[in-house]
Order: structure tokens, then sequence, then C-alpha cells
């Protein structure tokens, strides 16, 4: 058998709660749901957006970084800066590729210019055009593979090593003078982490 216990009553001098209008219950439950939502609804919806931009991001960069040879386009302004290649204006036919490891970090490019652009490229390099060598061939046989260039086509063709100390790059130019009016330009831009 429980007893119960008597309840203590209201201090005398508190004023009685009137009791709540249906229609003013009805607006506080709409309010206090519409903050929950807000409070709860909107920050989820928020990690829902920003995890699926960040799943696409990541798929973009995977896409990028396995990629292997040259990929039609410029190369970020930050790779260009870091390699220090500055493709002239105009240039056309655009491709790069960039491969890091922990020893050595390329970037393979190559664009069709005109003969100013040539001019222009070299001197943002240090170097001037009667540095090139005709017939040289500064681009090694590992970089030819790795970015699939095959110099066999008419020529004639000049070259140069332009070796700089670190941290800064060293850049092998193959030049092909087929137009002399529209040169095509080879760089291999290396740097050692």
């Amino acid at each position: 058998m429980t007893t119960s216990l008597p309840h203590q009553a209201a201090p005398p001098d508190e004023p009685r709660r009137a009791v709540e209008d249906p229609r003013h219950k009805a607006k506080r439950r709409v309010l206090t749901l519409l903050i929950i939502v807000l409070l709860i609804g909107v920050p989820a919806g928020y990690l829902v957006i920003s995890a699926n931009q960040s799943r696409s991001s990541g798929k973009d960069k995977e896409a990028k970084y396995s990629a292997t040879g040259l990929a039609p386009g410029f190369p970020s302004k930050v790779q260009r800066r870091l390699y220090q290649v500055a493709v002239p204006h105009p240039a056309d036919y655009i491709a790069y590729y960039e491969t890091n490891n922990w020893k050595t970090s390329r970037l393979y490019i190559q664009f069709r210019t005109n003969s100013a652009g040539l001019d222009s490229f070299l001197g943002a390099m240090g170097v001037r055009r009667d540095e090139l060598k005709k017939d040289a061939e500064p681009i090694s046989a590992r970089d030819r593979k790795v970015s699939g260039w095959n110099f066999t086509g008419p020529g004639p063709w000049w070259g140069l090593a332009h070796p700089q100390k670190n941290p800064a790059p060293t850049q092998d130019v193959l030049v092909n003078m087929a137009d002399p009016n529209f040169p095509m330009v080879y760089v291999v831009s290396r740097t050692v982490p």
C-alpha cells in the first residue's frame, strides 16, 4: 500500500496562471518546431551539401592526378610559377603533364607560338634564341617516354638545357622550327623538392 503525499499549496502572494488559449498554444508549438528545424535541419543540410561537394572535388583531383601523359590545357598558375614556365601569348596546342615523387618533380609542357612568343618565352627563362643549338637533344629518352613525345618529325630541331641552382628548376627546351613563323616548343622543367 502506498501512501500519497500531500501537495503543497501555492504561495498566496503569487498570481494564478491564466489558462493558455488554444490558438496561442498552437502558435507556440509551431514556433518551437520551426526553431528545431532551423537548429538541426539547416546544419544537417549544409553538411550533406558540403560532403557532396567534397566528394566531387576529390573525384576531380583523383582523375587529374591519375592521368598519364599530356592533357590539353594550361597548367595552373602555381605550376607555371613553381616550374618557371611562362607560356607566351599567343600560344595554342598547349598540353602538359606533371609528375611528382620524393626525389624530383617534373612538368612536361608543349605549345605552339609565333616567333615573338618564342623570344618572349626564352627571355622569361633568362636565355636568348641564339643560345639554342641545332640538332641538340636536351630532353632525355626517359622524359620522352613519360611524355609520349617522339621527335622524328621534320625539323630543324633546336634545343638547350638551362640548368639552375636549387631550388630554381632546371629546364630542357626543344623547339621544332619546321615552320619558323610558328615554332612548336617542348619543355621539361624539373625541380627537387
